[in-house]
C-alpha cells in the first residue's frame, strides 16, 4: 500500500475558519458552529496545497502502529488533557487577553494522569525533556492495545498478534472494488490509520450489527480522490452536494512536505453522516486465501468470520452479514 502523511496531530483547516452564533445550532450540545470562509490559510499555501493528492477524510478513531514489547502494535489515540485546575488556569488566561505574555503549564499538576505505557505523538514540541501541550491544551498521544482489551475492544478485534497481522479495508487492484484482508502489521509500522465500525462514532457506514459488530482498519491517505473540486468554497461546497465521490465527511490533502490540511462537511454547513455515502456505493471483495497470513484464527474473532467469507464479494460494505 502506498504510503502517505501520518496524523499524529491535529489537522488544520484549508480555509481560515469563523464561529458563528447560529439559531439552529442552539439546540444542539454547543451554541456555535465553526465555519470555513473563502480564504485558503497561509499554513495550506506554504504546503502547496494546490499540488497535494487529495484523499477522503474517513469518518472513525485515529490509530498508529509503532513497536512495543519488540513487536509491531497497534495503539489508540490517548490525549493527554488538563485537570480541573489546569483548565481553569488555562482559561483564565485565555479570557484575560493577555497577549503579550505566553501561558506557562506545569506539566506535573496541570495534567490528568495517563498510564505509563503512553507515548507522546511524534510531532509534538518539547522542553525541558517534556511534551507541551498544543493551543487547546491538549497533548496528543497514543497507548498500546493489547490483546483481548476490555477498554479497547473493538481496537483488538482488528489485530492479532500471535500472526502478525491487522484487518484492513483497502482499494483492490482491480479499479473500483474496495477489498477486506489480513495485512502484516510489519507493513504498516508507523502508519496512522482509521478504525471504522459498529460501535466507533455511531456508525457512519452501516457495518455490521449489535450482535455481530464488524469493525475494519483504513490507513490513512488509503482513498484517493480522483475528480477533485478546485480549492474554491464555492467548488467544494458544490462537489459535496452533488457530485457521488462527494458523499464523504471530508477531504484531506496530503501535501508533498508531509503536512496535512482538512475540510470537513461541517465546515461549510453540511450535514454529515448522510444516509448513503461514498464508501458504501462501491463492491468489495474478501481476500483471505492466498495473503501472507496462513494461521488458524479463533472461532469467534472477526478474523475467523472474515476467512469464511473468502472470495466473496458484496455490492456494498454494509451488506456483509455473518452467520448466526
Amino acid at each position: 500500500m502506498r504510503r502517505r502523511g501520518a496524523v499524529q496531530r491535529k489537522v488544520p483547516c484549508l480555509f481560515v475558519t469563523e464561529v458563528k452564533d447560529e439559531p439552529s445550532a442552539k439546540r444542539e450540545r454547543q451554541p456555535f458552529k465553526v465555519l470555513a470562509t473563502d480564504t485558503i490559510t497561509g499554513k495550506a499555501l506554504e504546503a502547496d496545497v494546490h499540488n497535494a493528492i487529495p484523499t477522503e477524510k474517513v469518518d472513525g478513531t485515529c490509530c498508529y502502529v509503532t513497536t512495543y514489547k519488540g513487536q509491531p502494535y497497534l495503539w489508540a489515540r490517548l490525549d493527554r488533557k488538563p485537570s480541573k485546575q489546569g483548565e481553569k488556569r488555562f482559561k483564565r488566561f485565555l479570557y484575560s487577553l493577555e497577549d503579550c505574555k505566553e501561558f506557562v503549564w506545569n506539566i506535573e499538576e496541570d495534567f490528568k494522569p495517563v498510564p505509563d505505557t503512553w507515548i507522546p505523538a511524534k510531532d509534538i514540541e518539547f522542553s525541558n525533556g517534556n511534551p507541551l501541550p498544543d493551543e487547546n491544551g491538549h497533548m496528543p498521544g497514543w497507548v498500546p492495545v493489547e490483546k483481548n482489551s476490555k477498554q479497547y475492544c473493538w481496537h483488538s478485534s482488528v489485530v492479532n498478534y500471535e500472526a502478525g497481522v491487522a484487518l484492513v479495508l483497502k482499494h483492490h487492484a482491480d479499479p473500483g472494488l474496495l477489498e477486506i484482508c489480513p495485512v502484516p502489521l510489519s507493513e504498516i509500522l508507523e502508519q496512522t490509520l482509521e478504525l471504522i465500525g459498529t460501535n466507533i462514532n455511531a456508525n457512519p457506514y452501516g457495518l455490521g450489527s449489535k450482535k455481530h459488530p464488524v469493525h475494519l482498519l483504513v490507513p490513512h491517505g488509503a482513498f484517493e480522490i480522483k475528480n477533485p473540486p478546485a480549492l474554491k468554497q464555492n467548488d467544494i461546497l458544490s462537489w459535496f452536494e452533488s457530485c457521488t465521490e462527494g458523499k464523504v465527511e471530508g477531504i484531506v490533502w496530503h501535501c508533498h512536505d508531509g503536512c496535512l490540511i482538512k475540510l470537513h462537511r461541517h465546515h461549510l454547513g453540511l450535514p454529515w453522516p448522510l444516509a448513503e455515502t461514498y464508501l458504501n456505493s462501491q463492491p468489495v471483495v474478501i481476500s483471505f486465501n492466498g495473503t501472507k497470513c496462513d494461521y488458524d484464527f479463533e472461532p469467534k474473532s472477526l478474523f475467523h468470520h472474515f476467512s469464511m467469507l473468502d472470495g466473496q464479494k458484496f455490492d456494498r460494505l454494509k451488506d456483509i452479514k455473518f452467520d448466526a
